[in-house]
């Protein structure tokens, strides 16, 4: 079959707003109604305004524990003259909630009265209907209760459930089906997984966006890079859901066919949106209704199901799109951007001081772990080059901004030891900790630019062997700076299970058939590396894969285990936790250098206290290959 590859760029709102036209047209957005128990209705909007069947209360109410009286009988009630009252005839005794017989007009609250032998006294008079509740004083007949298109809530359950209505008429939830395409895709992760294969979860990310919007998700087994096999997936769905989503096929390789089957059964109105990531995506129309070909990167398909699938089910709903939540920020590094695009940039954000920082995340669109990862997002409005660094830009917020501002932000070198801490502070205290692994160079450099509460450091000083300090006093030495002690460990070289290549020590690295992983510049583990290279006169351009590089120790260790590599250099805890072998070359110290400036002092405390705590002590022992003798220890106070 012919393969239509041209892709558009059509800036998002004019997407947007052709996309709605179209369907506006169709008269898509007609809203359709069902009754449903008022009971089962929380989460369910309504298509009706909905009135109450009966008053409430329906009767003359007590509202307070005393007596009934009636009034008349006592407006000469005072100090010096009380009154006493003959039970069953000038008073009866009520609860909150009890009818009150027509005879009577007034409640007396029960701390008013003293009760004699068959007779109440009371000192005061009572107003003609005092606490008394009137029939409909919560609700009338016919009362309307909630108007069209509410969100049913607990609250209006009970309102509505105690007006004596049995079924309220609320709009059909939108039926969503999504087709997974692609060959290489597999419903589940294995142990065997070939290579080439990638487990399938775009259409569960998309399924929970539709369940968390009010729609119904249904998704289709996994169809192959096939046009008949997707023909026919397309055939069976759409005349049994509202909107149709098919994930990946949306470019033009030569096994995307979405376009064609599109055309197939209907129109392509738009093929390529000027955004990044996710220019490749589709918007079309099959029988009246909205069709969204996404595209099969994760970052891609939430963004274009975000910004075009989101408004069509509110819009179906007879819903308004919300706002999202911003705030202001500064962003922490230079952002460049493309000026013929809308483009998108995830980032972490924390309150520094008196303002909030964005630490931009990796903007590559198969990086699913970004979405869990990320605070909110940028978008750089085409016509723009990016931004600079330290320069204000809005942020839309994917979490709850009470979140972000009970949080620490830790730049700089990475470990095992600091998710562990990150855990614990969230677990006991409700403090969230966002670490970014820049190296201990570029920790110092966020120190010194105050992006950072901390930083996570292990440079060796090669004159005098010392870590750290030699450092932090010539990046920061107008600084209020604490040094503390986290964890000393053992780094070495992370070879195969086995030993395969019988690597023994830095000398194996010369050889031609062994291939090096490296710490990318500025890494405290690179400048131990280059320190143990040069003691033993090892040219490091002599090693295979050397200017190769990765961010954390656990990167390297996956890439031995994964047979990207054969060796790296790294701590022992990462090849433990892969059950991979270990050379052990050297203990270092990996210390916290803290601004006490910019953390708040219960933030400090509970830090300190976190790392302190027997918790913090046992699970990193657990790890194996960490010395705690001085953990929590200050080293320095640079006052």
């Amino acid at each position: 079959m012919q393969r239509k590859i041209y892709i558009e760029n059509i800036p998002r709102e004019q997407a947007l707003q052709k996309f709605l036209q179209a369907l506006e047209q169709e008269n898509y957005f007609k809203i359709e109604s069902e009754e449903v128990d008022v009971l089962s209705s929380h989460g369910r909007i309504t298509s009706q305004a909905v009135y109450a069947h009966r008053s409430s209360p329906h009767y003359v109410a007590s509202a307070m524990d005393g007596i009934a009286v009636k009034a008349s009988s006592t407006f000469a009630a005072n100090e010096v003259n009380p009154i006493n009252l003959k039970k069953d005839q000038d008073y009866i005794e009520v609860d909150t909630g009890d009818y009150v017989p027509r005879q009577f007009d007034a409640v007396i609250m029960i701390e008013e009265v003293n009760f004699l032998d068959g007779y109440a006294q009371i000192i005061k008079p009572a107003v003609p209907w005092q606490h008394i509740r009137s029939v409909g004083e919560d609700l009338v007949t016919h009362d309307m209760m909630v108007p069209v298109f509410t969100r049913i809530g607990p609250y209006e359950i009970a309102s509505i459930h105690t007006a004596g209505v049995e079924k309220i008429p609320v709009v059909k939830k939108p039926r969503v089906a999504i087709i997974p395409t692609g060959t290489e895709l597999e419903e589940r992760a294995s142990d065997d997984m070939e290579a080439g294969k990638i487990v399938e979860s775009n259409s569960r990310m998309l399924s929970a966006f539709c369940a968390e919007w009010g729609a119904i998700p249904l998704r289709h087994n996994i169809v192959v890079d096939d046009p008949d096999l997707l023909r026919q997936a397309v055939m069976k769905t759409k005349d049994n859901a509202d909107i149709l989503v098919i994930c990946s096929g949306s470019s033009a390789g030569r096994e995307d066919y979405t376009s064609t089957i599109i055309e197939e059964f209907g129109q392509v109105l738009i093929h390529g949106i000027a955004t990044r990531p996710g220019k490749p995506a589709i918007l079309g129309i099959i029988d009246g209704k909205p069709v969204i070909g996404v595209p099969g990167y994760p970052v891609s398909a939430q963004l274009i199901f975000n910004l075009f699938a989101r408004p069509v089910i509110f819009k179906k709903q007879g819903l308004v799109l919300p706002d999202a939540d911003k705030v202001q920020a500064h962003v922490s590094r230079k952002i460049a951007s493309s000026m013929g695009v809308d483009e998108y940039i995830y980032v972490n954000l924390a309150r520094i001081k008196d303002k909030y920082m964005a630490y931009p995340l990796n903007r590559g669109a198969g990086i699913s772990s970004i979405l869990v990862k990320a605070d909110g997002v940028i978008c750089v409005e085409r016509g723009n080059e990016g931004l600079q660094a330290g320069e204000s830009c809005p942020v839309s917020l994917l979490r709850p901004r009470k979140q972000v501002e009970h949080s620490l932000i830790a730049i700089g070198s990475h470990d095992m030891t600091i998710d562990i801490l990150g855990n614990l502070l969230q677990r006991q205290y409700g403090i969230r900790l966002v670490s970014s692994n820049v190296g201990s160079m570029g920790g110092i450099m966020a120190l010194r630019r105050q992006e950072t509460h901390f930083s996570g450091i292990h440079l060796l000083d090669a004159e005098n062997g010392e870590y750290n300090r030699s450092y932090l006093e010539k990046y920061l030495p107008q600084k209020n700076w604490i040094l503390l002690n986290l964890v000393k460990r053992q780094q070495g070289l992370i070879i195969k299970k086995g030993n395969p290549l019988q690597i023994l020590g830095l000398q194996d690295l010369l050889r031609s058939d062994v291939r090096y992983i490296n710490r990318q510049k500025g890494a405290g583990t690179r400048i131990l590396f280059d320190y143990l290279l040069a003691r033993e006169r090892i040219d490091n351009e002599a090693i295979n894969g050397y200017n190769r590089e990765e961010y954390t120790h656990l990167a390297v260790a996956a890439a031995v285990k994964n047979d990207a590599c054969d060796t790296g250099m790294g701590i022992y805890a990462s090849a433990r936790v892969l059950d991979l072998d270990f050379i052990p070359l050297s203990e270092e110290r990996f210390d916290l250098c803290i601004l006490p400036d910019l953390i708040g002092e219960r933030e400090l405390d509970l830090l300190l206290n976190s790392i302190k705590s027997p918790e913090f002590r046992q699970q990193v022992s657990d790890f194996g290959g960490y010395n705690l003798e001085d953990s929590g220890q200050i080293i320095h106070y640079n006052n």
